[in-house]
């Protein structure tokens, strides 16, 4: 199946509504039961003394104030979360479309002079895609990299495996091979500076991609606000308990689910570069990325099938001529 059907079939899903609603994997709730479980408990206790003659349980707290302050703070958190979300996700659709522009400029202008060269031309788009596996990589702080083993030869992976920053090294390796078709007089210097522009771009969203994963949100910040969700539930069962009675151990469960809730959210998606549920699909963005190549590689002729096709990429090459020249 396509990653693209995966993904309609995703959402999909999505519009099955009950079998969103009862959904766990993926949700906040295995995160926040034992919060909401202890609030829950917390007035059940104080629901069977009101119900025992401890009147004093219950406190003249009026909670309108400070319910609608830490809403407020509540939107700020998640905003501020979705929109670290959502500029990911922007920079990731930037680089699947930088990387095919490369790809497509590669394989059309970079001139063939042998067999080998187109040999060697493949193996650098196939580093394309491996500059997009070793980001994913890289912004997970993944130490295995074998993922790049089939991208390309076991020298270079050898040798890339032990570098500070792959991804870097890979787009140095990139721009050594277009500064190297130049001087063979296999690009000209327009098509040289336009693909090169386009290489500066990927790593500059590769940049972006780290600003987001380094600026996690300010720590004063996340830890006021965890005081204040727990406080403000720790208090719903004294303002509570004099009218719900024992009713107030299922409101103030409904609650604290909510804003636990919601200020889990925002710490799900902060770091969109995950391997949880609610991360981004770098993985099928990747796999995407690679079958686009393959599938463009698919139009000429095989470098296995070089000698038994000779006079077909003579015929290939003869048609692709004028944008070669270009």
């Amino acid at each position: 199946m396509s990653n693209f059907k995966k993904i309609s079939q995703h959402h999909q899903e999505q519009k099955t509504w009950f079998k969103t609603t009862f959904r766990l994997k993926g949700s906040v709730i295995p995160s926040i039961f034992f919060r909401v479980m202890f609030c829950s408990f917390l007035a059940l206790i104080l629901a069977y003394a009101y119900a025992i003659g401890y009147k004093s349980v219950a406190l003249p707290i009026d909670g309108t104030i400070s319910s609608l302050v830490l809403g407020l703070l509540l939107v700020f958190r998640t905003n501020t979360a979705y929109e670290r979300f959502w500029e990911g996700r922007k920079l990731w659709g930037e680089l699947n479309n930088k990387i095919r522009n490369l790809t497509r400029a590669i394989w059309v202008f970079v001139v063939e002079e042998s067999p080998e060269d187109r040999n060697r031309k493949i193996s650098i788009l196939y580093l394309l895609v491996a500059f997009a596996v070793a980001t994913k990589l890289h912004l997970r702080d993944e130490t295995n990299y074998s993922e790049l083993k089939d991208l390309m030869t076991d020298k270079k992976y050898e040798k890339l495996k032990h570098m500070n920053h792959i991804p870097l090294e890979i787009a140095f390796l990139v721009g050594d091979y277009l500064q190297e078709q130049y001087q063979r007089n296999c690009l000209n210097s327009y098509q040289l500076t336009a693909m090169s522009k386009i290489l500066d771009q990927m790593v500059d969203t590769l940049g972006g991609c780290e600003r987001i994963l380094r600026t996690p949100l300010p720590l004063a910040y996340s830890i006021h606000l965890k005081q204040l969700l727990f406080l403000y539930c720790l208090s719903l069962p004294f303002e509570l308990v004099d009218r719900l009675q024992w009713s107030t151990p299922i409101v103030v469960g409904i609650l604290s689910f909510t804003v636990f809730g919601i200020e889990e959210i925002g710490l799900e998606i902060e770091n969109p570069f995950g391997k949880d549920p609610n991360d981004l699909p770098l993985d099928q963005i990747c796999e995407n990325i690679k079958i686009n190549l393959e599938d463009l590689i698919s139009f000429a002729p095989s470098v296995r099938n070089w000698s038994n096709n000779k006079s077909l990429v003579q015929q290939d090459a003869e048609s692709e001529q004028p944008l070669l020249e270009y």
